[in-house]
């Protein structure tokens, strides 16, 4: 019986063993191809900020997320204090644009209108781009992604596809992986809970929401460009204002984000955006998103915090 096990053995050797003329590499050699590959993933690590509020930066071209309707008078930049999303824009489709023309009514009527942020619920994705504090942790297997506001945190898995099928969590089944200088993550699966939109105006999106985000170094020159035309949209937190303050002198290299949005149900186009990241100058706190009863809101109802009305199990 023995023999025939070594027997077994040397057949199965030989079946895997290199084809003439070839030679199995080292274990050295293995581990030096996976040292080289590792000195090409880009180093994302770190604490970035984005001072701009509500923060998506439109793009040099092409269809870009919803913007404010409402502007500050002065110069012309999104009013933050009253959200009007352009239900007009050609990438919403006709249910859509009702549900962001709503919301923005509410706004011009002097009301505040719930969204995951005001409520203490989990943002989701894209919603969680707003968020001016991110820190990436680059892990062998998985990239993690922590927000400033509320401990919200985010977990890439590496070359990994998604799940059949995959289960709707509140930030969706993200994987990843590296294409030379770039991270480009996958999202699908995000959960529609009762604040279910992709921006603070309000709109929607369906159980087909598919977010593909592409991470990359940029230099300053490439940078201004973005900061500049997000300027013209978005207002910018001044000293003091938030922990992580940016520095506006700051001339190193930043983080960009862009991603695209596709979602049938919703838009009749996918649409980008992009996030430019800076290396701040203030320290990461711990901000609390404090539930509160009392709401934020004219008609009286209670704020819609999430409770605990029965048992989890």
């Amino acid at each position: 019986m023995r023999r025939h096990l070594i027997a077994f053995s040397m057949v199965a050797a030989a079946a895997v063993s290199p084809a003439a003329g070839q030679t199995r590499p080292s274990a050295a050699a293995r581990a030096g191809a996976d040292a080289a590959a590792a000195a090409h993933i880009p180093d994302f690590s770190g604490i970035w900020a984005h001072p701009y509020f509500p923060g998506f930066e439109p793009p040099a071209s092409g269809h870009g997320p919803i913007t404010n309707r409402s502007r500050r008078p002065r110069d012309g930049v999104g009013n933050a204090n009253q959200f009007v999303g352009d239900y007009t824009n050609p990438i919403l489709k006709a249910n859509a644009a009702e549900i962001v023309r709503q919301h923005g009514e509410i706004s011009l009527g002097g009301g505040t209108y719930p969204t995951p942020s005001n409520q203490c619920w989990p943002s989701g994705v894209p919603y969680i781009f707003f968020q001016h504090g991110l820190q990436m942790a680059q892990l062998p297997g998985q990239v993690i992604f922590l927000y400033l506001r509320n401990h919200e945190f985010r977990q890439v898995r590496l070359n990994q596809p998604h799940p059949a099928p995959v289960v709707p969590s509140w930030y969706g089944d993200s994987v990843g992986h590296y294409e030379g200088d770039m991270l480009l993550v996958d999202t699908v699966g995000v959960k529609a809970g009762p604040f279910a939109m992709v921006d603070m105006y309000g709109t929607p999106f369906s159980p087909a929401l598919h977010v593909v985000e592409r991470y990359r170094l940029i230099d300053y020159a490439q940078a201004r460009e973005a900061l500049e035309r997000n300027s013209r949209e978005n207002i910018r937190f001044g000293p003091g204002i938030q922990s992580l303050e940016f520095d506006p002198d700051y001339r190193g290299r930043h983080l960009q984000l862009q991603f695209t949005v596709d979602d049938e149900g919703v838009f009749a186009a996918p649409w980008t955006a992009t996030i430019t990241y800076a290396v701040p100058r203030g320290t990461w706190e711990e901000h609390v998103c404090a539930e509160s009863r009392l709401g934020y809101f004219s008609n009286g109802n209670e704020a819609q915090v999430p409770t605990a009305a029965k048992p989890d199990f």
